[in-house]
């Protein structure tokens, strides 16, 4: 059984991954032009006494889904 210091200190890793994981996709994202405005970890997810972080994409303007869409849609057409 885990001591509460050592459950503390796993839904911490869990959180610090997810902003990992926020600051990964901001940077892949912009390298191919695309901003993602409201991308961030849905505090909400982080609440609690054993967090399950969630990476929110968030909302967007037309414009950068389609923009979204032709990079991702480049890329499956590069990795077929």
């Amino acid at each position: 059984m885990k001591t509460a210091t050592e459950r503390r200190e796993e839904a911490a890793g869990r959180v610090r991954a997810a902003e990992d994981a926020v600051v990964r996709l901001k940077a892949g994202l912009a390298g191919v032009g695309v901003k993602l405005p409201s991308l961030r970890i849905d505090p909400v997810s982080c609440a609690g006494e054993d967090p399950v972080p969630l990476v929110d994409l968030g909302r967007c303007t037309l414009d950068t889904a389609l923009r979204l869409s032709v990079q991702l849609e480049t890329a499956a057409a590069h990795d077929s």
